[in-house]
């Protein structure tokens, strides 16, 4: 079993920056993949970004590449979502999600994560 937390939501406006955090405890946080997703009410849950379990390797959907950042602190075990130039458009439930897999491994398929935090909400205003 792994547990998620993330932190770091709130409220700014556009423009602005906001960093998620993401703290695992469990098992062996550095052999998973990690992910984080996003939903607004009536969506489906949005793939944001992922990242491998050694975090040589990051993905990003077409919708915050070049704004958002993934890394992971192994030592820490926490994931970070570092985002800049924020958009009304970027407002959600932000959550983060964890798969056991191979140094190489991610997914950004929201159903492959077997581990979820709770998430937590980012707010844009215009």
């Amino acid at each position: 079993q792994v547990q998620l937390v993330e932190s770091g939501g709130g409220l700014v406006q556009a423009g602005d920056s906001l960093r998620l955090s993401c703290a695992a405890s469990g098992r062996t946080f550095s052999s998973y993949a990690m992910g984080w997703f996003r939903q607004v009410p009536g969506k489906e849950r949005e793939f944001v970004a992922a990242i491998t379990w050694s975090g040589g390797n990051t993905y990003y959907a077409d919708s915050v590449k070049g704004r958002f950042t993934v890394s992971r602190d192994n030592a820490k075990n926490t994931v970070y979502l570092q985002m800049n130039s924020l958009k009304p458009e970027d407002t959600a439930v932000y959550y983060c999600a964890a798969q056991y897999g191979g140094s190489y491994y991610y997914t950004l398929l929201s159903y492959e994560y077997d581990y979820w935090g709770q998430g937590t909400q980012v707010t844009v205003s215009s």
